[in-house]
């Protein structure tokens, strides 16, 4: 596929890489979109290569449903992906005052009452917890267009402007850091009920251990955000089988496992004295790993159930988990409150964490992608290459 074969030409029109069935995309004039009012118009930089993308091309998955909520067909209506997205903005609506062309932006890909000027706000947007809105919809993910594009149309308050001169691969991973920060503030929330919290006062409440399963990029962050943003000082394991990766959740302060070369529940026993974890987060959307939750936290622990997929898996694994009576926290996005300018608090939060050199993302960006032709074969294969942690696709014109 050649990115040559239609230039980014006129106001009217666009590139774009159009999934139009399970494993098939193509690379499509369409028309460029135009902002409107409150709106403005984005050229797309970079764009992140996500899990999910991965699972809608495959056909594993298709969040844009009907009003009964039954899966639309690619065929019937063809999706551009593509949810982790920086660039540069293009073209302000009439009535955009805070932002203006050369301004480079994260974008924020949820659309709720908030950004849609909704009035009243649904219960879940006036609660912070704008990812649930009755009304949601995502570009990229949901059916709206995507990042894999030459550009995108959203409202100003879903533009979040990029005060450093961090570079536009890295910005776009404001997306991903941002569930991460949504999801351990889920947990926050939820531990007030909870036996066990990070940094409690009370010693015998606090969180001794922590395991992550999975190191890909939700992983590796996690990690960061526990030691550099948590300040959390008691044992962090990793168990991740992939040499690369667990060598990346080391050097950001992990301890790491490899569960292909010894077994992972007698490891955590032996390096938690045999308490086992009070926290474990669930990153790698492995069946095999939800089987041995049981064996691998403390009773009444808390397990953050942030990975998806687990296809297989036989429901009777919860059996043994239920008698541990841990809490379950399964949060997703990056949901959250809102400034008082009506942008993403957890956008912002994430932007500024990799931008102030808090959380790095730079280590494990291993395949930086220059045509769109590139992002099939990734989304087909690329991604289980050995050496590959994340993908990001850089728009060059």
């Amino acid at each position: 596929m050649s990115d040559t074969s239609i230039e980014p030409h006129s106001f009217t029109s666009m590139r774009a890489l159009v999934l139009c069935d399970a494993g098939q995309m193509e690379l499509r004039d369409v028309p460029r979109p135009q902002a409107g009012a409150r709106d403005v118009l984005v050229r797309v930089a970079a764009v992140g290569l996500c899990g999910t993308d991965i699972h809608i091309f495959a056909g594993h998955a298709n969040y844009h449903t009907d009003a009964r909520g039954r899966p639309v067909p690619l065929n019937e209506h063809p999706q551009i992906l593509g949810h982790e997205i920086s660039g540069v903005v293009e073209d302000v609506g009439s009535e955009v005052r805070d932002l203006r062309a050369g301004d480079r932006v994260v974008i924020d890909q949820g659309l709720n009452c908030v950004s849609t000027r909704r009035t009243p706000v649904c219960e879940y947007c006036a609660t912070g917890d704008s990812h649930q809105c009755e009304f949601y919809r995502e570009h990229g993910i949901t059916g709206l267009p995507g990042g894999l594009a030459d550009y995108v149309a959203v409202p100003a308050v879903n533009a979040v402007r990029i005060e450093s001169d961090i570079e536009h691969a890295e910005a776009a991973l404001t997306e991903p850091l941002g569930c991460i920060v949504h999801a351990s503030d889920a947990v926050a929330a939820r531990s007030v009920s909870a036996r066990y919290k990070i940094n409690a006062e009370e010693k015998e409440r606090r969180v001794r251990a922590v395991l992550i399963c999975g190191a890909g990029p939700a992983g590796l962050l996690f990690t960061q955000y526990l030691r550099n943003v948590l300040k959390f000082d008691g044992r962090l394991l990793v168990s991740e089988p992939n040499e690369r990766k667990r060598a990346l959740a080391e050097s950001f302060g992990a301890e790491v496992i490899d569960p292909r070369a010894i077994d992972l529940m007698e490891a955590v026993a032996e390096r938690t004295n045999g308490r086992r974890v009070e926290y474990l987060i669930e990153a790698s959307g492995s069946g095999n790993s939800f089987t041995q939750i049981p064996g691998l936290i403390r009773k009444q622990a808390t397990v953050l159930l942030y990975g998806h997929g687990y296809a297989g898996t036989d429901l009777s694994v919860i059996n043994n988990m239920n008698f541990l009576e841990p809490a379950l926290v399964s949060p997703v996005g990056a949901s959250g409150g809102f400034d008082a300018d009506g942008r993403s608090s957890v956008c912002r939060c994430a932007l500024s964490l990799i931008s102030d050199g808090h959380i790095k993302v730079a280590p494990f960006i291993t395949h930086r992608y220059t045509s769109f032709g590139e992002v099939p074969v990734a989304l087909a294969s690329g991604h289980r290459a050995p050496d590959y942690v994340k993908g990001v696709l850089t728009i060059k014109r």
